[in-house]
């Protein structure tokens, strides 16, 4: 099959809504979690119950906005106008004063960056690439996390973390910026020509993907969609806390000169290893994925010193994120055609939601009898443990077992394919 070519406008919109997107997101998944331990010293239990309330809100704003998306045969209008929107949001955080009022609008930012990104935008990619090129948008898109973590530990690493001007000046650099983006999107971004209005009813549309019929005629999208969730919920263990872990329980004050290389070489992996897929497909891909997260976790769990904790995170992300490339490639290749938006919903399920939930109520479980520090004001904070990355271990094994008896099923499907 000749290679469907997508043109520089495609790239150029991909990367830089893709990049701002998880640039934002960062803002969310990590510093968050950060903002209010430094500023309201939050427990465990309060940064697990922000992560979980943003990952249903996360879940419901993609099933609807996804749905609604494919109704309306547009994804155009939802990116620009989510990105403005979500942009603004972000500002606000610079007036918050409380853990609570700081869950709240994390609620209200997940409504307008899940529109823009988890339905839109990833529909948006589904609906431009095919099986010639899956692999390699995949490999480029899931470079943007990490990538995007060394932009705003790069370039917030001078601000101090425990004072509040630093973090109205980082909500209002990354607002400002996610809002100029969508603004340029307006001119930057085509729409799929292939994209067909919904014909369905509102209601049809929406629960289109949890239909019985559907699901019994794409059992390895529903499958995939399982091991998915088991993988998130491994990294959504460790990931609300890794900052905190870094820089307090190590003692490691300058993190960002451990994170940075190593998140430059895992994008570079990354990058490369979306054409594995393309080429040897997603079992063979999903094997390396397994042992660069299981080796990465080990050295973590048993290392303090810089080195060793350089590798183990350079195995870990180069883990997460050709782990990310690989299943979201496996999931679109299996999406029905003019589907995508309906589909994001359950994407979003395994990806966010589940993981969202279990990973960081998994965590808060094993750091419950963590080492409580007194701060200079009198008050206390916890400090995260190598626990977690005993925990996230234990996950991916129950996902290296889980993949047997899926291999088997791939297999025997594909062979039944390649005979008929």
């Amino acid at each position: 099959m000749k290679e469907n070519r997508l043109g520089r406008r495609f790239w150029i919109s991909m990367l830089v809504f893709g990049l701002m997107g998880q640039v934002a997101w960062v803002v969310e998944n990590m510093y968050f979690n950060v903002f209010i331990y430094n500023m309201f010293h939050a427990s465990a239990s309060e940064i697990s119950a922000m992560v979980m309330a943003s990952a249903v809100v996360a879940a419901l704003t993609t099933l609807i906005m996804g749905a609604v998306s494919d109704k309306i045969g547009r994804r155009k209008a939802f990116m620009s106008v989510g990105y403005m929107l979500w942009g603004a949001s972000i500002i606000v955080f610079a007036y918050i004063r409380s853990v609570m009022m700081t869950i709240v609008m994390d609620c209200v930012m997940t409504f307008f960056g899940s529109t823009a990104n988890d339905a839109a935008y990833n529909a948006w990619l589904t609906d431009r690439g095919d099986s010639t090129n899956r692999g390699l948008i995949e490999g480029m898109n899931s470079m943007m996390p990490l990538v995007s973590v060394l932009v705003v530990f790069g370039g917030f690493m001078s601000f101090d973390l425990g004072v509040q001007s630093s973090w109205t000046a980082i909500y209002y650099i990354i607002g400002i910026a996610t809002f100029l983006i969508g603004l340029a999107g307006t001119f930057l971004i085509e729409d799929s020509k292939t994209l067909k209005k919904s014909e369905s009813s509102m209601a049809g549309t929406l629960l289109y993907s949890f239909r019985p019929s559907v699901i019994g005629k794409n059992p390895v999208l529903y499958i995939v969609l399982g091991l998915f969730a088991v993988f998130g919920i491994s990294i959504q263990i460790f990931m609300p806390y890794i900052i905190i872990y870094y820089e307090r329980t190590l003692g490691i004050s300058n993190y960002v000169l451990i994170m940075g290389p190593s998140i430059i070489l895992a994008s570079v992996v990354t990058a490369l290893y979306g054409r594995v897929y393309d080429k040897k497909g997603f079992l063979f891909g999903m094997r390396p994925v397994i042992i660069m997260l299981m080796a990465g976790y080990v050295i973590l769990y048993f290392s303090k010193s810089i080195i060793p904790v350089a590798i183990g995170s350079l195995l870990g992300f180069s883990g997460y994120l050709t782990g990310m490339s690989v299943f979201g490639a496996m999931i679109r290749d299996n999406i029905p055609e003019n589907k995508a938006g309906q589909f994001q919903g359950v994407r979003i399920i395994g990806q966010v939601f589940v993981p969202g939930l279990i990973g960081p109520a998994i965590g808060a479980a094993v750091l419950k009898n963590a080492q409580i520090i007194v701060n200079n004001d009198g008050t206390t904070s916890f400090l995260p443990n190598r626990n977690i990355w005993a925990a996230a271990l234990a996950v991916i094994v129950v996902l290296t077992v889980l993949m047997v008896p899926v291999s088997r099923m791939i297999e025997r499907r594909k062979s039944a394919k390649e005979a008929a």
